[in-house]
């Protein structure tokens, strides 16, 4: 299946403190989104595994233009996913990009174990969404639970749907508030 891709964006935070001391390295956030028609606007579909399956490339394109923009694949410690879409849709819609951004996002990173956290919703043009962000080989480890924002000005439109994927390079900058650290990681289960 071939998507109508109206729109990508790439966009790169460079963070060099939260009020506190100024990191030697700024962590940096990335957000890549690609919006594209949604097949299914306004109408219900029985058999969105298709659809999902088809995604996966555009997991895998997202993915290696942003890992270029943020320096490496070696450099990325945490990661999320986000979904609008667009108001003549539905949330199982954009729901297939769990598997085909997640996987996407696996496969370039060298099959990373901590789940991808998520957010999802329907919106217009301009909707902005929290994407959240945890690390890729611990979920436990808190000083990388973060977000990132995900939106555009003009999309989605009512039949589109906004596909996205975050990642940082590291954790908040003046994490303090215990837990396992990366450093620590030790079970590589994808939890500790």
């Amino acid at each position: 299946m071939s998507h109508d891709i109206r729109k990508t964006a790439l966009s790169v935070e460079t963070i060099w403190h939260e009020r506190g001391p100024r990191l030697e390295k700024p962590l940096l956030v990335g957000t890549a989104i690609a919006v594209i028609r949604n097949p299914f606007a306004g109408r219900y579909e029985p058999d969105l595994m298709p659809f999902q399956a088809s995604l996966r490339e555009l997991g895998r394109e997202l993915t290696t233009r942003l890992i270029a923009q943020l320096g490496g694949a070696e450099r990325i410690e945490a990661y999320g996913k986000g979904i609008i879409v667009g108001e003549d849709g539905e949330l199982e819609h954009g729901a297939v990009w769990h598997e085909a951004g997640g996987h996407g996002m696996r496969e370039v990173l060298g099959h990373p174990k901590a789940i991808v956290p998520a957010a999802k919703t329907i919106g217009g043009a301009g909707t902005r969404l929290m994407v959240p962000l945890g690390h890729i080989h611990a979920a436990y480890v808190r000083s990388h639970f973060g977000t990132a924002e995900m939106t555009l000005w003009d999309a989605p439109r009512r039949d589109e749907i906004a596909f996205g994927l975050v990642m940082a390079t590291g954790g908040r900058p003046h994490a303090r508030i215990g837990g396992l650290k990366a450093s620590e990681i030790s079970v590589h289960d994808g939890q500790r």
